[in-house]
This record gives structure tokens, C-alpha cells and sequence, in this order.
């Protein structure tokens, strides 16, 4: 009998260890699109050094399925994605930390050209890109790309003097998380953690958005309207958390009085190399 069709790519088929790019992806009953999650990573151009699916608490067969990609599960049972992502990043190990959500579907040079814009790169500290909508129809997908995360972008960026984190497709270096790691709001539910985690970037860390980097990101949350408004319903409660410390006026006036010193960029940024 052929069982051929029953063997899934790994990311230890792909030459491992070789990237310096650890992917996190924090999941809860999400094994069917964790599943074309993992298999877009298999098949990158530049495998990445690890794939870290942290398992926030599911009741389906989510670590099975991350097991059988080949990646390393760490359970996070305290419910919440900023819980779970900020695990995620804690366990990476890779000079960089990628992260995707299960229903992000990579393009096939997605970690290639990570990688290569944080060696091109020394001080820089974020990337962040955009969407391609799947799963609904054109005008959905156009009103996701435009509307939801355009705006997003053209609305957030001003107010924090730089682009904003999107969760389902951004980079960051490892040192930089390890000087962020105990500001960040790790308990509340009800907030945006790529948003928060862009109010606690420090003036002279370095955000770059790059249009071309772009991953299929699933148009679930717009199949109602319950669901959208429960994903902009936590914009604000993550605005109050950085309120009023955070307020434009006082990022843009930071920026200006912290500008580099001839110490260098990332000493003046206040990081340090991890032990």
C-alpha cells in the first residue's frame, strides 16, 4: 500500500538549524489552518532555524498538528494572545523572532527576505508588513487591505512616530524583545498585543514597513460583524493602557531629545547584547 500520501514536509527535511529566524505562532483550536500554517514554512526558500507553536490552552489537536510539522510546542494554559505570543517569544532562541498567526500563509520567500533585511540591516530593530486577504469575497478582501489595515497604518503610524506591529506578519530581533520583554502587558485579554508592543518601543528603535513583504492572512474576522467589532472593540483598551505617557506629542518630543550619540545607535537605544 502507498503510503505516500500520509507524509508531511518537515522543517528538518529542510536542512535545520541552518536560518537565524525563529517563528512563533501562538494557536487555540486552530489545527486546520495551523496546518497550512506550518506547511507554507516547509516549503520557504530559507528555512527557518525553528518554529515555535504555542498552544494557548486548546482543546483540539493543535500540538499534534505542530508536532507532525516538525515544530516545538510550548503550552501557555493562561488564555490570551498577548500571553501566548510574549511565550512564544521568551522561548525563542534565533538572533530573530518571526511571527505569523495560524491562519497566516506565508509566501514561499517570506523568512528569506526577513533574514536578509536584519543582515543588510544592523540597526534595525522591527519589520513589519501587510495582508492578502483569503476566504471571502473580492470586496471583502479589498475592504481588509485598504480599509482595515491601510487604515490602520495611515491612522497609527502618525500617532506613534512610526508603523505600527501587525501581528499576523512582523520581525523582531531577539535583544530587542529581551530589553522589551518586562514593559509589555502580558494579562489582559481584550487588547492587540502587536499594538502594545508598538506604544513600548523606545525612541530610537528602529521600524521598518515593508509593503512587499505580504502574507495571506484568513478574512474570518470580517464574516460578521460581531466578529470585526470584537477586533476593534480592543483598540482603545489598548490605547488607555499607554495613555496619557504614550500620547503623540510626547513620543514625537522624545524622539527629538534622544536623538543618536556618537556611543553608537544601539547603545544609545538602551540595548544590550544577550548573555
Amino acid at each position: 500500500m502507498d503510503d505516500s500520501t500520509d507524509v508531511v514536509p518537515t522543517f528538518e527535511d529542510a536542512v535545520p538549524g541552518t536560518g537565524s529566524v525563529c517563528v512563533v505562532i501562538p494557536a487555540r483550536d486552530d489545527a486546520p489552518m495551523l496546518d497550512r500554517c506550518l506547511a507554507a514554512l516547509a516549503a520557504q526558500t530559507r528555512p527557518p532555524a525553528e518554529v515555535l507553536v504555542v498552544d494557548n490552552g486548546s482543546q483540539d489537536d493543535t500540538a499534534a498538528v505542530a508536532r507532525r510539522h516538525g515544530a516545538r510546542v510550548v503550552f501557555e494554559p493562561e488564555q490570551g494572545i498577548p500571553r501566548a505570543a510574549s511565550a512564544g517569544y521568551d522561548a525563542a532562541t534565533a538572533e530573530i523572532i518571526a511571527r505569523l498567526d495560524a491562519d497566516s500563509l506565508p509566501d514561499p520567500d517570506w523568512v528569506e527576505r526577513i533574514e536578509k533585511a536584519f543582515a543588510a540591516d544592523p540597526d534595525l530593530d522591527f519589520l513589519t508588513g501587510g495582508a492578502r486577504f483569503y476566504g471571502a469575497t473580492p470586496l471583502v478582501h479589498w475592504a481588509g487591505r485598504h480599509l482595515y489595515i491601510g487604515g490602520m497604518y495611515a491612522v497609527l503610524s502618525p500617532a506613534l512616530g512610526h508603523a505600527p506591529l501587525f501581528g499576523s506578519n512582523m520581525a523582531m530581533r531577539r535583544e530587542t524583545w529581551d530589553v522589551l520583554r518586562d514593559e509589555v502587558h502580558r494579562s489582559p485579554r481584550g487588547i492587540h498585543d502587536d499594538l502594545d508592543i508598538s506604544f513600548h518601543i523606545r525612541p530610537l528603535m528602529t521600524v521598518r514597513y515593508d509593503r512587499d513583504l505580504v502574507v495571506g492572512v484568513s478574512a474570518r474576522p470580517f464574516a460578521s460583524w460581531p466578529a470585526l467589532r470584537r477586533r476593534l472593540s480592543w483598540v482603545l483598551p489598548t490605547v488607555r493602557l499607554h495613555w496619557p505617557e504614550q500620547a503623540p506629542w510626547r513620543r514625537r518630543a522624545a524622539r527629538r531629545r534622544l536623538r543618536p550619540r556618537p556611543m553608537g545607535r544601539r547603545a544609545a537605544r538602551g540595548q544590550v547584547p544577550r548573555a
